[in-house]
């Protein structure tokens, strides 16, 4: 109740101060010019480092050194430490990446917020920005509108740029108009006080905006117009940088222990760098006028001090912390320690938390990461064993006509108990964060798309399932019948669906999926051929007298039943592995994910 009050509550203050002090609108139409520019800018690169990115950290992050560059160059082309933080959360979560790289991802995109100052300083004070944030929005939207993926991305970052820039203007202009109704400098605190209060202040305009990059452009900007003094201005951004923290703490929310060892580790990186930059705020603020001065910048330059002051505490910090990183996971692991393995044997989700939901594309990347999870590990040994095939085997090089001539003891596993403890609590949780991501965000076409092929998965997955257990009865009294022919139909039915989960795994194995496309279509249209009421092997069994009628109706149901197997095991593997728009032909009849 409180937090469905206090939403209306800050709109209705924000209307009142607007309308006591119009000036005011200036800045705060530059904050929501500036906060839409970086949600287009992050939107845009998301076009092109959702996969990318998520095989550059796994790759990339194999030393320190990677890790912090890669922290770095990502998070300042992104602008936007907290989308960082939540994708290296969700990574280290999952086991993609250890502790320790997630870790150096976190440093180096902590240095990597220092590249919204240097940002805001050459280009958005010392350039009039309306000029060059024009043209940038001209284009940035023409290409928005463009069919093309990538064009598209360079668009949202282009118009990103634009509505950055644009934005700074609006706040900067603001601030110099707010100068007739209130001069901020005269709320200036000195000292020790000073420091705390203004720290504080820094902390929870980051919360606010949930951005320390955006907490940063202000502070510049109310900086270079003199609506701040030098000294509060150090105190905001130390209380921006811990601030940001905030964003690491919701994506931990949820998590395995390791997701939240990470977010700890942020936390106390944040801290400890804050607490060092308020202790030594008076020999570093020195340090940055002799640098400085050094350099030949202006004495009362204070915008490129901030800056310089910005990157030199960030980066003192990772100086101070990368030596004492072994002992810090050691202290994370002792603190956030794993749930024991539950003794019902029940799996759980790998990639999913609630820390997902803070971007479309993390929410995206981990529900198809957790399909494709739960399909190539619980699913492919359900349909195999309910063959009574060993998945082994069948991902194996010896031919599968000896494979299953030579299968012929019933395997034990229940497929009712594998299916309650392997899939069931795994994709409730997948129909759970798909309904939540989708209600959560407004969608683009490609975005309900990637949507669309996770519901069209997951059906055939609890589908396929349910044949299976249909087909394991017979399939168990018919490979060991005294009836040859009936037993050699029987396995026919085997090695055509150990087949299709064959050319699956080389599919899933292969880093070019899409090279297998054509044969996971010839196996499907000869799932629907090689039934035995169409080929005519029915008809020759019954009239040639060499099975019963009981087994004839048997087989009739369950040929079609493995046809339609085949036939969803493809369709799952196409729509995982395969890029390809024209899998969703059949998204009109699958809105909806089957019952649990």
């Amino acid at each position: 109740m409180l937090k469905k009050l206090s939403f209306p509550a800050i709109l209705i203050t924000l209307g009142i101060v607007i309308f006591l002090s119009p000036n005011f609108k200036e800045v705060a139409a530059g904050i929501a010019i500036l906060l839409f520019g970086m949600i287009m800018l992050e939107k845009g690169f998301s076009a092109f480092v959702k996969g990318p990115l998520k095989n550059l950290i796994q790759r990339g992050t194999d030393k320190l050194y990677k890790s912090l560059g890669l922290g770095f160059i990502v998070t300042s082309l992104v602008q936007s430490s907290s989308l960082i933080s939540v994708i290296a959360i969700s990574f280290v979560s999952a086991g993609m990446i250890g502790l320790y790289q997630g870790i150096g991802i976190i440093f180096g995109a902590n240095i990597g917020t220092t590249a919204t100052a240097w940002l805001v300083y050459f280009f958005g004070l010392n350039i009039n920005v309306s000029v060059l944030a024009m043209p940038l929005l001209t284009f940035g939207i023409i290409l928005v509108f463009q069919k093309s993926t990538a064009l598209k991305g360079v668009g949202h970052v282009i118009g990103g740029l634009g509505f950055f820039f644009l934005g700074i203007y609006f706040i900067k202009e603001g601030f110099e108009l707010y100068k007739y109704d209130v001069n901020l400098v005269d709320f200036a605190m000195p000292g020790f006080w000073g420091l705390i209060v203004y720290t504080l202040i820094g902390i929870a305009i980051t919360a606010l905006l949930q951005s320390s990059s955006a907490a940063m452009a202000i502070i510049l900007t109310a900086l270079a117009v003199g609506q701040i003094t030098y000294h509060n201005s150090l105190a905001l951004t130390i209380g921006a940088n811990i601030g940001t923290t905030v964003t690491a703490m919701l994506g931990a929310i949820g998590t395995h222990a390791a997701g939240k060892r990470l977010a700890g580790a942020h936390v106390i990186f944040n801290l400890t760098t804050g607490v060092l930059a308020l202790i030594l705020i008076i020999p570093l603020s020195k340090f940055v006028d002799l640098l400085s001065s050094s350099v030949g910048f202006d004495p009362g330059n204070y915008t490129i001090k901030l800056a310089i002051f910005h990157s030199i505490f960030n980066i003192l910090g990772v100086a101070v912390m990368v030596p004492t990183m072994h002992r810090l996971v050691r202290f994370l692991n002792k603190i956030f320690v794993e749930k024991p393995v539950d003794v019902t044997g029940i799996s759980y989700p790998v990639y999913l938390n609630e820390g997902i939901l803070a971007y479309p594309h993390t929410a995206i990347r981990s529900l198809l990461d957790e399909t494709k999870h739960l399909f190539e590990t619980a699913v492919f040994k359900i349909v195999a064993h309910g063959l009574n095939l060993h998945r082994d085997d069948i991902v194996g090089t010896k031919k599968l006509k000896e494979i299953v001539s030579e299968s012929k003891e019933t395997l034990g596993d229940d497929i009712e108990a594998l299916y309650y403890n392997k899939v069931k609590v795994i994709y409730s949780k997948i129909v759970k964060y798909a309904s939540l991501a989708q209600s959560k965000f407004s969608l683009s076409p490609e975005g309900m798309e990637a949507f669309t092929r996770i519901k069209l998965a997951n059906r055939n997955v609890v589908e396929t399932i349910k044949d299976i257990r249909g087909l394991r009865k017979n399939v168990s009294a018919y490979m060991t019948s005294n009836n040859k022919h009936i037993q050699h139909e029987y396995d026919r039915l085997r090695r055509k669906v150990s087949r299709v989960l064959r050319e699956i795994h080389l599919t899933q194995m292969d880093e070019v999926p899409e090279a297998h496309l054509e044969r996971l279509e010839k196996l499907k249209s000869k799932a629907d051929q090689s039934d035995v009421l169409i080929d005519g092997t029915l008809d020759h069994l019954i009239r040639r007298r060499k099975i019963s009628s009981e087994m004839a109706t048997s087989l009739a149901n369950d040929s079609q039943n493995v046809a339609r197997i085949c036939k969803r095991l493809i369709e799952t593997a196409e729509l995982l592995y395969i890029e390809r728009d024209t899998l969703i032909h059949s998204a009109s009849d699958a809105t909806d994910l089957p019952e649990v």
